[in-house]
């Protein structure tokens, strides 16, 4: 089943799905596999795989100097996909991104996608890379989601970017887009970024997964003003458990989200980061629990140092 049949299904059933990074370049996929391995058995719906841009490294010469290159420190981003679908028949969805990569990229990526029979697609602008103070448009690329939206609405249509017709075009990619329950880190104001995400749907976004929030109230929030806007996809919440006390100043900078202010109370209480950690899961349980109250049946975690902390969650959540 694809991840918006998931989504869509009438079903009384709970179910979750979670991010994984692909791993660093030659470090293999042993850890990865393990992860999941500790994951699969409480079925998950999906797992959501993330690309990164290339970064610039500096290597030292002989003479002393430096010489600057610029390379790609977790690749394989397609082929991990293809990997975990077929090692564990779990419907997998890449991200496929704008940032750093060419519309002809992208369209060489969307064709391996679907010769691998992967149709389900997360599309994002991406991250800025690190080296720049704003998000640089990559020559030949896309400035924002909504122009990668309108180019794999093309390719599903049978048409390449360059207005050419696909001979054989295959199955349509289904697809889903971000959104930001206390709004992007550029954006100027939530209105107008719930505005961009109205966009988004208008040119045939499916779901939306927001970013990581510890503060049920705002996204609650979200989601109303989201539905008087017009907004009537699926949002999907997106849920990483606190583990680390650095992740009291270093969360907030990174996603650009809120620690509540019981929250962060209990946090500073906390002497060692398994104090950190054992908090962090009640929280994350309590939080999703109110989730699954309010109606909400879907829960999207981000696993990346919480994969032991997201299987004591979902333990407790599947007690009820």
């Amino acid at each position: 089943m694809s991840v918006t049949g998931f989504i869509h299904q009438d079903i009384d059933s709970r179910r979750f799905s979670f991010e994984v990074l692909p791993p660093l370049k030659g470090t293999g996929t042993e850890k990865l596999f393990t992860d999941i391995d500790k994951l699969r058995e409480f079925d998950p719906a999906y797992i959501n795989i993330t690309t990164h841009h290339s970064e610039f490294v500096y290597k030292e010469l002989a003479n002393g100097q430096f010489e600057r290159h610029r390379v790609r420190r977790r690749p394989g981003t397609v082929a991990i996909a293809a990997a975990i679908q077929q090692k564990y028949g779990i419907p997998v969805q890449p991200h496929v991104i704008c940032s750093g990569a060419t519309i002809e990229d992208i369209e060489y990526e969307l064709l391996d996608l679907q010769f691998l029979g992967i149709s389900d697609l997360l599309l994002l602008r991406g991250d800025k890379a690190k080296e720049d103070s704003r998000f640089m448009v990559t020559p030949g690329g896309h400035a924002h989601t909504t122009d990668l939206i309108q180019q794999v609405v093309r390719f599903n249509e049978g048409f390449f970017a360059d207005g050419t017709p696909i001979k054989n075009p295959g199955k349509p990619f289904d697809y889903g887009v971000a959104c930001y329950p206390e709004k992007h880190e550029e954006a100027p104001n939530l209105e107008m970024d719930m505005q961009y995400l109205k966009e988004k749907q208008d040119l045939g976004a499916q779901y939306a997964v927001t970013q990581l929030f510890y503060d049920n109230d705002k996204f609650f929030a979200f989601v109303e003003k989201a539905r008087a806007m017009g907004i009537t996809i699926p949002i999907i919440p997106g849920i990483k458990p606190f583990a680390k006390l650095s992740q009291l100043t270093v969360v907030p900078k990174t996603f650009h989200c809120d620690i509540p202010e019981p929250l962060a109370k209990e946090i500073v209480k906390c002497k060692t980061d398994e104090d950190a950690k054992q908090l962090g899961i009640e929280w994350t349980t309590a939080q999703c629990r109110e989730l699954y109250d309010h109606g909400i049946h879907n829960i999207h975690f981000y696993t990346v140092s919480a994969v032991d902390s997201v299987c004591e969650v979902v333990k407790e959540l599947n007690k009820r």
